[in-house]
C-alpha cells in the first residue's frame, strides 16, 4: 500500500508537469464515459429493466394478428373467449383508452388521460391501491355502479391528499364517479405513463356484432401461470384459434384465423422503439472504443518520450513488474479523473438527451444519472485505464530499453511505430463506421421528409376537440355542437377553411374496422378485410389538399337520413378492384356488417392515398364517411385549419371560437402539420442527431491520433530530413514524404473502416429508408470527408518537416 500511494503521488506529479497530456487524456476518457454511460442508463431502463409489478416476468401482451403478419387491438368478445378457454392464464385483462374531461374549479375544462379496465386489470399487473379498494366483477358489467380509481398525483392535485380523495365524487365527461381507490405515489402505469384515472369497462359479454364490444380497440394483457412459457401460451391460443365453438361466436374481423401474438409485455412495449435504441447503443459504444484507442495511444505516446528515463531506472536496479505497475498506475490515475468528469458529462448529456428525445424513447425518466450509473462511470473508467494502460506498461518496462540510452532519446523502435500506426488505423476505421452510419440516417430521413404524405401540411393548423359534459344528452346535440364551432372557425380573419375527421393523419390515431364489399364478399362477410375508418366532414379533402382521382366528392347531400356514400382511397380501389372501377360499388363497414337490413354504402369517389401512421409505412386502405351518416357521432375529433398566415398565431382565435360554442370541451394536442410531420419520424431524426455527434467527435479524436504519430514520425526523422534536404531535396518534396507517410495510414483505416461499415450498417435497415445500407453516395461522402481530415492532420507536421534546417538536424545527433 505504501508502494501504491507512493505510485499515485509521482503519477499525480507528472501529470501536473504535463498539463496537456493530461487535459487531452481526461477529456478522451470523460467524453467516451459520459457518452456511454448516459445512453447505456436509458437503454438499460427502456429494454432491459424489469418492469415496476412482481413478477413482471410472466406478464404478457396479447394482441389480434391481421392477415399481413400485424397487430392489431383485441375485441372485447375475443378477449372473453380467451379468458373462458384458455387455461395457460392466471388472470387476463383488457383496457380501453379514455380521455374524460374534467371541469376544474376555475371552470376551466381540463383532459385526462385514463383506461376503462376490466375488473382483474390492476391484478394481473399485481399492484392495488395504496387506499381504498380494487375493481370487482360487480362493478365491470353492465350499468354497474359508476365507480374510478384514481392516481396519487390526480387525487392531490383534485382533492389535496391521497386520502381525501376516497368515497369523493369526480365528474368526468359529465356524469359523476365516486372514488374507490387510489395508487400508490410510486405506480407506475407502463402501458399507458400519463393515464390518471381508471374505470370499469362495463360491457356486454354476449353483444351483437354490430355493437363496440366487437371493435378492434382493446390492449390486452395477461398473467401466465405459473410453470407455462409464453410459447405454450401462444401455442394454445393457435389452437383456440383454429377451433371455433358456437358458444363463442365469432365475426369475420375478428375470426382469430391467423391466430393471436403473444409477447412479454416488455418487448412489447420496447418494440417501436428498440432499432433506434440498440442504433445509438451501437454507436456510444464505437465512440467509447474510439476513446480507449485514443488515450491508449496518447499513453503509448507518453511512454516512449520517456523511454532514457525508464532506462536509466532499470540500470539502476528497477524491475519490470515495478516500471509496469507505475506506468499503470499513471493510466489508472487518469482514468479515475476522466471518470469523475465523466460523471458530469453524463449527467449534462442526459438533460440533453432528454430534452431532444421523442416522447417514445423519453418515456419514463429513461434518461437520467443515478448511483448506478455513477458506479458504472467509475467502473468502466477504471477498466480504461487497465486496457489503455497495460501495453505502455509492459513497453516501457522492457527491459531491453536500456538501448534508448544509446539509441537517443528521440529513437522509437520498430515495434512501438507498429503499435501506434495500427491504434490511428482502428480510430479511423471506427470513425468511418460512426460516419458511414450517420450519413445513411440522413439520407433516410431527408428521403421520408420529402415523401408526399398524399396532403398538404403547408399552413394547416391541428388540434383534438373533445365534446363532454351534461348537455351532450344526446348524439344530434354532439353533432350540433361541433357543426357550430366548424363555423365559428371558418368566419375567423385569416382562415381559408376548416374540418373535422374522426383521426389525424401521423398524429397516432389508428382506427380500424372490416370492410365488405358487396360484389367481392360471401353473404355472411367472412372474407372482410379491414381499412381505417374516417369519418369526416365534406371540407376535409379541401382543407388537406386530399386530392379526388374519381368521381364526387362527399357534400351537402351526403348527411343524416340519405343513403350513404363513402369514398375509398387509390391504394385499396386497386388492391380490391384492379383496373375496374369502383364507382357504384356497394359495402358494409364494422358494425354495419352483417345486418339483416338493407343498408349499404355506395362508394362515389376515390382519393389519393394518405400517410396514416409514418411516412415510411404503405398508406393503409382507407374508407371516407361524412358526419352524420355513421353509426355514432365521435365524442373526440380532430380539427385542421387552413390559414393564410402562420397557423400558429392563430391558436389563441380557434380556441376562443370553440369555447364560444361550449366553455367546457377540452382543446388539446395542438400542432401544425408540419410539426406532426416531424414529429412522425422523431426516432430516426434523434438517431441521426446521436451518431452525427459521436461521428464528429470521433473525426477528431482521429484527426488528434494521425497528427500525433505524423508529429512524432517528424520528430524522430528530423536527421533523416536533413540529411535530405542537405542533398538537394525541396521543400515541398519533403513536405509530400510526409504527408504520403500519414495519407498512407489513413487510407489504411479508411479501407478497414469501410468494410466495417459494410457489416455494421446492414443493422441499421430498420431504421433506412429509400436507402441502401451499402448507398455509394453516402461512402463515398464518408471517405472524401474523413480524407479531407486526414490531410488537415498530416499539414502541420509536414509544413514543420519542410522547414527542418540541415545543419541543425545534422548538430542536434
Amino acid at each position: 500500500m505504501g508502494s501504491l500511494r507512493a505510485d499515485f503521488r509521482h503519477a499525480w506529479r507528472r501529470l501536473l508537469g504535463s498539463p496537456g497530456f493530461a487535459l487531452v487524456a481526461v477529456a478522451s476518457i470523460a467524453l467516451g464515459v459520459g457518452a456511454s454511460t448516459a445512453v447505456f442508463g436509458a437503454v438499460r431502463a427502456l429494454l432491459f429493466a424489469a418492469l415496476p409489478y412482481p413478477q413482471a416476468g410472466r406478464i404478457v401482451a396479447l394482441t389480434d394478428r391481421d392477415s399481413e403478419g400485424g397487430r392489431l387491438p383485441l375485441t372485447y368478445g375475443t378477449f372473453r373467449e380467451i379468458a373462458e378457454r384458455s387455461r395457460s392464464f392466471e388472470r387476463l385483462a383488457v383496457a380501453d383508452r379514455w380521455q374524460p374531461a374534467l371541469v376544474a374549479p376555475s371552470g376551466d375544462p381540463e383532459r385526462l388521460l385514463g383506461d376503462r379496465v376490466s375488473a382483474d386489470y390492476f391484478r394481473t399487473l399485481g399492484v392495488g391501491p395504496v387506499v381504498g379498494r380494487d375493481f370487482d366483477a360487480r362493478d365491470d358489467r353492465p350499468a354497474g355502479a359508476p365507480v374510478a380509481i384514481v392516481s396519487a398525483s390526480l387525487a392531490a392535485r383534485r382533492f389535496g391528499s391521497v386520502a381525501a380523495a376516497l368515497d369523493r365524487p369526480i365528474v368526468l365527461d359529465g356524469a359523476t364517479y365516486t372514488v374507490v381507490g387510489v395508487l400508490s405515489p410510486s405506480f407506475k402505469n407502463a402501458l399507458a405513463p400519463a393515464a390518471e384515472v381508471w374505470t370499469p369497462l362495463q360491457f356486454h359479454d354476449h353483444a351483437a356484432f354490430q355493437t363496440a364490444e366487437w371493435g378492434h380497440r382493446l390492449r390486452g394483457i395477461g398473467r401466465l401461470a405459473p410453470g407455462v412459457s409464453v410459447a405454450q401460451a401462444a401455442n394454445e391460443l393457435v389452437a383456440i384459434g383454429h377451433a371455433p365453438l358456437t358458444d363463442y361466436p365469432r365475426p369475420p374481423w375478428a375470426e382469430l384465423a391467423n391466430g393471436l401474438i403473444v409477447e412479454s409485455l416488455q418487448d412489447s412495449l420496447t418494440v417501436g422503439v428498440r432499432p433506434a435504441l440498440l442504433a445509438i447503443l451501437g454507436a456510444v459504444l464505437l465512440l467509447l472504443a474510439i476513446s480507449c484507442v485514443n488515450v491508449s495511444n496518447l499513453l503509448l505516446a507518453r511512454t516512449i518520450a520517456r523511454r532514457s528515463e525508464l532506462a536509466i531506472r532499470t540500470a539502476l536496479g528497477a524491475g519490470r513488474a515495478r516500471l509496469a505497475t507505475q506506468l499503470v498506475t499513471e493510466s489508472m490515475l487518469v482514468s479515475l479523473l476522466g471518470g469523475v468528469a465523466g460523471i458530469g458529462v453524463a449527467a449534462a448529456l442526459a438533460r440533453v438527451l432528454s430534452s431532444l428525445a421523442p416522447p417514445s424513447l423519453s418515456q419514463a425518466g429513461a434518461f437520467g444519472v443515478d448511483a448506478r450509473v455513477f458506479a458504472t462511470a467509475l467502473l468502466v473508467s477504471t477498466v480504461i485505464g487497465l486496457l489503455a494502460g497495460v501495453l505502455p506498461g509492459l513497453r516501457g518496462a522492457d527491459e531491453r530499453a536500456y538501448a534508448a540510452v544509446r539509441s537517443g532519446s528521440h529513437a522509437t523502435d520498430g515495434r512501438h511505430r507498429v503499435v501506434r500506426r495500427a491504434l490511428v488505423i482502428a480510430q479511423i476505421a471506427l470513425s468511418f463506421v460512426l460516419l458511414a452510419s450517420a450519413g445513411l440516417l440522413y439520407r433516410s430521413v431527408e428521403r421520408l421528409l420529402a415523401t408526399a404524405p398524399g396532403f398538404d401540411g403547408e399552413r394547416v393548423l391541428t388540434m383534438q376537440v373533445v365534446a363532454t359534459g351534461r348537455r351532450w344528452s344526446s348524439t344530434d346535440e354532439v353533432a350540433q355542437f361541433y357543426a357550430q364551432a366548424l363555423e365559428a372557425v371558418r368566419a375567423l380573419p385569416g382562415v381559408v377553411d376548416a374540418a373535422f375527421t374522426s383521426q389525424l393523419p401521423l398524429s397516432g390515431d389508428l382506427e380500424y374496422y372490416g370492410v365488405a364489399f358487396e360484389s367481392l364478399q360471401r353473404p355472411d362477410g367472412r372474407d372482410a378485410s379491414s381499412a381505417l375508418r374516417y369519418v369526416v366532414t365534406p371540407s376535409w379533402f379541401g382543407t388537406m389538399g386530399i386530392p379526388l382521382l374519381e368521381g364526387r366528392s362527399l357534400g351537402a347531400e351526403d348527411r343524416a337520413g340519405a343513403p350513404q356514400a363513402v369514398l375509398i382511397n387509390e391504394s385499396f380501389a386497386k388492391r380490391r378492384f384492379g383496373a375496374r372501377s369502383p364507382i357504384g360499388q356497394r359495402m358494409r363497414m364494422g358494425p354495419y356488417i352483417g345486418r339483416a337490413d338493407d343498408q349499404w354504402a355506395t362508394v362515389v369517389g376515390v382519393v389519393g392515398d394518405v400517410k396514416q401512421a409514418s411516412l415510411a409505412l404503405e398508406a393503409p386502405d382507407a374508407v371516407y364517411y361524412a358526419s352524420g351518416q355513421w353509426l355514432w357521432v365521435d365524442l373526440v375529433q380532430s380539427l385542421a385549419v387552413r390559414t393564410r398566415g402562420d397557423p400558429a398565431a392563430l391558436v389563441p382565435s380557434v380556441e376562443r371560437a370553440i369555447w364560444s360554442v361550449d366553455r367546457t370541451s377540452p382543446v388539446v394536442r395542438i400542432a401544425t402539420m408540419s410539426q406532426l410531420l416531424e414529429a412522425s419520424e422523431a426516432q430516426r431524426s434523434f438517431a441521426l442527431l446521436i451518431f452525427a455527434a459521436f461521428g464528429v467527435t470521433a473525426v477528431v479524436l482521429a484527426v488528434i491520433g494521425l497528427y500525433g504519430v505524423v508529429a512524432r514520425s517528424v520528430e524522430e526523422r528530423t536527421r533523416e530530413l536533413g540529411v535530405r534536404a542537405a542533398l538537394g531535396a525541396s521543400p515541398g518534396r519533403v513536405a509530400a514524404l510526409v504527408v504520403r507517410q500519414g495519407m498512407a495510414l489513413a487510407g489504411t483505416g479508411i479501407v478497414v473502416g469501410w468494410l466495417g461499415a459494410a457489416a455494421v450498417t446492414r443493422g441499421l435497415e430498420s431504421l433506412l429508408f429509400g436507402v441502401s445500407p451499402l448507398d455509394e453516395l453516402t461512402f463515398g461522402g464518408t471517405i472524401a470527408l474523413l480524407t479531407a481530415a486526414s490531410l488537415l492532420a498530416c499539414s502541420a507536421p509536414a509544413a514543420r518537416a519542410a522547414r527542418v534546417d540541415p545543419t541543425v538536424a545534422l548538430r542536434a545527433d
